[in-house]
């Protein structure tokens, strides 16, 4: 989970502040020393901290939140809000250009997941309806060419490419095809180097004066910490981006990358690489990861990822087949792969307020119970799945042989799918009493 380290220490200092019915300067101060420790942990760059540190033990010694009613609280919302600043205030989106196509140059080191990240891209603007074109210009890394055509053709996408041919042509002739086959984005994929280097500088200068792009964004892996501030801030000075894109941020347990980018370079984040599927590209909302980071959840996004895998079709024939008792093991199949299409149990969980990582810990949140589950649904005959009262013994072993699980994993599903339907068949009774107001919820 992103910024699992620093977001527990963060919790824990301002857990004493919550923990009080009033706060002296003294305990803020102790606060602020732990937050910083946790921070310059994180890989932030410490003038970052230095000056966060500062902002937020000013606001919060000031008359008013000392006299509050709710000193924590205050406090809490105050790191909320200089996070939130920290990282950009608000979600930077792509400018569009007025005239399509819309030029994008996305620039990196190698190994920063540049190609993967331009596929990411193309697949994120053809889901809004949009029409991407991507472009090979990498032509010195083995098999550049070839990888790029191949996410392509994995999200049905057109690469345009002309082997190895000179980039800047290259890029001169995509942009060209783009205006004439009225594609509404054109993303360049650069070539990298380990090392920033004056060879690989210029090419990357010459690409942009030929094509003007509206934009140039930067690909860091989030993983290398400080190193991808300093990366960011060179190719700044030398290309003038107009944005980030941070990959593997599901990985990145400090976080300082995400948290002094802003500052150090005045770039946004645009977008976060969040695994290694192509659908693993989210746009970066400073304020939402700010609330995850606080322990206070990022409902927003998992009701934005919900959207994205059910069709309201569907769902309402589900609604519709629960308040009927008509509700199959099929359905239940249908539901198991979205919740999977949404991402790892752990994701989904850490996006719930209040749920922190110490909490998840102890909970069995393993993504192959998912699959095995999947599996024994799937060793089912199309008769089992619809009534699953006649899978006897001998059923119940050929299903689990066929599926590689144990009896008692297929007995233990059988018997959470029996339980559903138990509850779903008291839902209008449990309905009629809430009206009533003769019902409580248990908790």
């Amino acid at each position: 989970m992103a910024f699992e380290g620093l977001a527990e220490k963060l919790q824990s200092a301002l857990k004493g502040l919550t923990s009080k019915g009033k706060l002296t300067e003294k305990d803020v101060k102790t606060a602020m020393r732990e937050i910083r420790l946790a921070l310059l942990e994180a890989d932030v760059n410490f003038l970052v901290v230095k000056d966060f540190i500062k902002k937020v033990t000013e606001r919060s010694i000031g008359q008013e939140i000392m006299e509050s009613l709710t000193p924590g609280q205050q406090v809490i919302k105050i790191v909320n809000e200089e996070l939130t600043t920290l990282m950009g205030e608000s979600h930077s989106k792509l400018t569009v250009a007025s005239r399509p196509p819309t030029i994008l140059m996305m620039v990196g080191l190698q190994g920063s997941g540049k190609t993967t990240t331009s596929g990411k891209l193309a697949r994120y603007l053809k889901n809004q309806g949009k029409k991407p074109l991507l472009v090979a210009c990498d032509i010195y890394r083995p098999a550049a060419i070839d990888q790029l055509k191949i996410v392509g053709s994995q999200i049905d996408v057109p690469v345009f490419e002309r082997g190895q041919r000179d980039p800047v042509l290259i890029a001169d002739e995509a942009v060209q095809k783009g205006m004439d086959e009225q594609y509404d984005y054109v993303i360049i994929d650069t070539a990298g180097r380990l090392h920033i280097d004056e060879e690989m500088m210029g090419e990357l200068v010459a690409i942009r004066d030929k094509v003007n792009p509206h934009e140039i964004l930067l690909i860091v892996d989030a993983m290398t910490g400080q190193d991808a501030v300093n990366v960011s801030k060179e190719f700044n000075e030398a290309l003038g981006i107009a944005g980030v894109i941070l990959t593997k941020l599901d990985g990145d347990t400090r976080g300082g990358a995400a948290l002094s980018v802003k500052a150090v370079t005045g770039k946004p984040i645009k977008f976060a690489g969040v695994g290694e599927k192509l659908d693993g590209l989210e746009a970066f909302h400073p304020e939402r990861m700010a609330s995850r980071i606080l322990g206070m959840g990022d409902v927003l996004t998992l009701i934005e990822k919900a959207q994205t895998v059910i069709d309201d079709k569907k769902a309402a024939e589900l609604e519709k087949k629960l308040r009927t008792q008509q509700f199959t093991l099929d359905d239940f199949l249908t539901q198991l792969q979205q919740v999977k299409s949404m991402g790892s149990l752990g994701d989904i969980m850490g996006m719930l307020p209040g749920v922190n990582s110490k909490q998840l810990a102890g909970i069995d949140l393993d993504d192959r119970q998912l699959l095995r589950t999947e599996a024994i649904i799937q060793s089912m005959t199309k008769k089992e799945r619809a009534n699953p009262n006649i899978i006897n013994a001998s059923r119940r072993r050929r299903i689990s042989k066929g599926s590689g699980t144990n009896i008692q994993q297929v007995n233990r599903l059988l018997k959470s799918y029996n339980d559903f339907r138990k509850m779903m068949k008291q839902l209008p009774n449990i309905e009629k009493a809430a009206r009533r107001g003769k019902f409580r919820f248990p908790f």
